[in-house]
């Protein structure tokens, strides 16, 4: 027995009823306290309660307003990007209608400079810059579209553009194109953090925001007159069903997987990861474990249309000649004929060349391949076939209506002419068109390339050869 209740026994009558007795005080005792710790715990913990719910909710107020200061944040991000791109847009299409030689053209050009110019204004208008009075940024970006269009409406009335017309459209190219520098400086300036978007509330350590940059802007209107990259003629080409591989024949998963492994040239044990992919165009998509090789086989036909490979390619030991004779190389074997060289460019030692295919001696802008060699060693990195393997078929192809002599009339007399050649370009309609390509020189040392309709002599586009040492691209 336990040594209490012994203890209880053996005693007295008076001493055990003294102990009970003494056990009720204590048990009295205890009980008061008890009932003091409870309400202590209870108002402990209910402080504790109170203490916590208002943590979490000043949790969620400090992650709600860090959600909506990121979400402003991002708005403005995004606007300055808009701002910049329709800027920049503007500038490229004020170069291109100094080249421009018809009524049409023009016009063509004064409605998407307009179109661009209201994109920038609306762009501008989603920044925190409502304190700032830019009445010389809105009204540029206001007469450059209706200038544009004014001069267009003349020529559609058979009337000429004047050389003091020319020299208008050139001071707002000259003047959109530093504004375009001036604004892609301000974007990078923020992007950085050394310009900030909006104050944060500690205006000692905040940066300067671009309120201050568009001042800059403001002021400099004193002097104011007035490639994913794919290349040419291919942002259409994935929107009609694929002519290639439409009425082809079916081919299984593995058949599809052979072709891969050869085309690669990799054992096809690699690509332990098969997937399928939907669309306009079904593939087989294959992968090896770590996803550092892909590439996509059509159901239809068994075509490679598209492959990968992740890795960097260190230097650029190779001159782009070799590059390019690499790629062509690589067509070769694979059996794709009749491919000829438009454009490339050198990105970080990785060198994507450019084909068009060449029917007769006619550049097909429609069926395109890309190629990407690495630099280092000449591995072929990525291969993309999707625009020739959409456009590509037997054309019966019209003769042109005018001669390139002929052509050469609706040419700008302020570009001179440097070759000419037959391409088909496509239209918005996903169309083709058959056009006399001249390469031309401005005056300024620019690359043109005008496309003059060969059936109607009229000018169908025009784009500006930006050559560098990466390079040859267009805009």
């Amino acid at each position: 027995m336990p040594e209490m209740a012994l203890q209880g026994t053996v005693n007295e009558n008076n001493q055990h009823f003294s102990w009970h007795n003494n056990g009720e005080k204590r048990k009295g005792e205890h009980k008061k306290m008890d009932i003091s710790k409870r309400n202590a715990v209870r108002i402990v913990s209910f402080t504790v309660a109170v203490v916590g719910v208002l943590a979490v909710r000043n949790i969620q107020l400090m992650s709600s307003e860090k959600k909506a200061l990121r979400s402003v944040s991002y708005t403005y991000s995004r606007a300055m990007g808009d701002l910049c791109d329709a800027v920049e847009n503007v500038s490229d299409t004020l170069e291109k209608e100094l080249y421009a030689g018809s009524g049409k053209m023009h016009q063509s050009l004064a409605v998407k400079l307009y179109r661009e110019a209201s994109s920038a204004k609306a762009a501008l208008s989603q920044l925190p810059i409502e304190e700032l009075q830019l009445e010389n940024t809105y009204k540029f970006l206001s007469q450059v579209g209706n200038y544009s269009m004014a001069v267009s409406e003349r020529l559609m009335n058979g009337e000429e553009i004047t050389d003091e017309e020319y020299e208008n459209i050139s001071s707002l190219y000259d003047f959109s194109k530093e504004l375009s520098e001036d604004m892609w400086e301000l974007e990078s300036s923020v992007n950085s953090g050394e310009i900030a978007l909006t104050q944060t509330g500690s205006q000692q350590s905040d940066p300067p925001t671009v309120t201050e940059g568009f001042s800059d802007f403001e002021g400099s209107f004193e002097s104011y007159p007035s490639l994913i990259y794919d290349g040419p003629f291919s942002d259409n080409i994935m929107e009609r069903t694929p002519r290639m591989t439409s009425e082809a024949e079916n081919v299984s998963h593995t058949k599809a997987l052979e072709r891969c492994s050869l085309g690669l040239n990799m054992n096809s044990t690699v690509f332990t990861d098969i997937s399928e992919v939907e669309g306009k165009m079904p593939c087989w998509r294959f992968s090896n474990e770590d996803k550092t090789v892909a590439c996509e086989v059509t159901k239809q036909g068994g075509y490679i249309s598209y492959f990968l490979k992740s890795r960097i390619s260190e230097s650029t030991e190779l001159t782009n000649e070799q590059g390019v004779k690499a790629a062509e190389d690589f067509l070769d074997d694979l059996g794709i004929l009749s491919m000829k060289t438009t454009y490339y460019e050198n990105i970080d030692n990785v060198l994507t060349v450019n084909f068009a295919y060449s029917d007769l001696d006619v550049c097909c802008y429609t069926d395109l391949i890309k190629v990407s060699v690495a630099m280092d060693d000449g591995e072929i990195l990525g291969f993309d076939a999707k625009g020739f393997l959409v456009n590509h078929y037997d054309r019966d192809i019209p003769e042109a209506d005018i001669s390139q002599s002929r052509a050469k009339e609706s040419v700008s007399p302020r570009l001179e002419i440097v070759s000419g050649r037959l391409a088909l370009i496509p239209t918005d309609g996903l169309e083709e068109k058959l056009c006399y390509e001249f390469r031309c020189r401005a005056e300024n040392g620019r690359n043109v390339l005008v496309y003059i309709n060969a059936q109607t002599a009229e000018e169908e586009q025009i784009l500006i050869l930006v050559e560098s040492k990466s390079g040859t691209l267009t805009v």
